[in-house]
């Protein structure tokens, strides 16, 4: 099952590939327990600044896989054992949200059910010319059932979001731009090397400064301004004490570009 998700790491950034091309990528059962155990390897691994999440054929993800389903044996089967809940801190979903590394989407293709919740689970989603987003699940009889219902109001409104979600429609790679759920919009043969690019001038920041904001953001999605205020200046106080602080202080003042440790 390590062949259907790849997992290699150069130059601080950790590239999972979901590799099954010839089912469109669809997710099996085990392939959400690897997709998660892997995010939470990369989290963990300090050489790890940035993660890139894409696929390999025409597809991101065409969601979970069917096939299996229809058959009696796969995820949502009436055959398969469903467990009574669901493990939060395993699940691709919750990891994906409470990851401190920035994640990018590389949208080879397109993103369908919870392909597309894994998508707009990220921070940033470059997407190929010809990639589309499907919010298809309503089409299926199932709900967004991988965060896109917590995600899309925040990210798109209340309204924009119901439409999308009611409707079950599927979005092109211009109207995903359009609505913000896609920061970048690039033909299919760049988009590997502009989500790397991204990624390259990420991890050449501070890392833990950015894992700090990251942090902070997602905190300040439930918080009051002022408790907001609070916590941010408790997570300063210890990256005042960090050596990167001091090595973005001395590149400043010497007009180079910093080197961080990540320390």
């Amino acid at each position: 099952m390590h062949d259907d998700i790849r997992y290699e790491v150069s130059d601080h950034i950790a590239t999972l590939t979901l590799d099954r091309p010839e089912r469109m990528n669809t997710i099996s059962g085990p392939m959400l327990d690897l997709m998660g155990a892997l995010l939470v390897r990369a989290n963990a691994d300090p050489e790890v600044r940035v993660v890139i999440l894409t696929g390999t054929g025409r597809a991101f993800c065409a969601g979970l896989d069917l096939n299996s389903a229809t058959k009696g044996d796969g995820i949502g089967s009436s055959g398969a054992a469903q467990p009574a809940t669901i493990d939060l801190r395993t699940a691709p979903p919750t990891v994906l949200f409470a990851m401190d590394k920035p994640v990018i989407a590389a949208l080879n293709g397109s993103a369908a059910g919870y392909g597309m919740d894994i998508a707009i689970g990220c921070d940033i989603r470059v997407m190929a010319q010809e990639a589309k987003l499907a919010a298809a699940f309503v089409k299926r009889g199932v709900v967004p059932e991988s965060g896109g219902t917590w995600l899309l109001p925040r990210m798109i409104g209340w309204a924009r979001a119901a439409e999308l979600v009611f409707t079950g429609r599927t979005l092109t790679a211009a109207e995903a731009l359009e609505l913000g759920l896609a920061n970048h919009v690039v033909p299919a043969a760049e988009v590997a090397t502009t989500a790397r690019t991204l990624a390259q001038e990420i991890a050449a920041n501070a890392p833990l400064a950015v894992q700090a904001s990251k942090r902070m953001m997602r905190m300040g999605l439930d918080e009051t301004f002022e408790t907001h205020v609070q916590h941010v200046y408790l997570q300063l106080l210890p990256l005042f004490r960090s050596q990167d602080f001091q090595e973005g202080m001395r590149s400043f003042l010497e007009k180079r570009p910093a080197s961080f440790a990540g320390r």
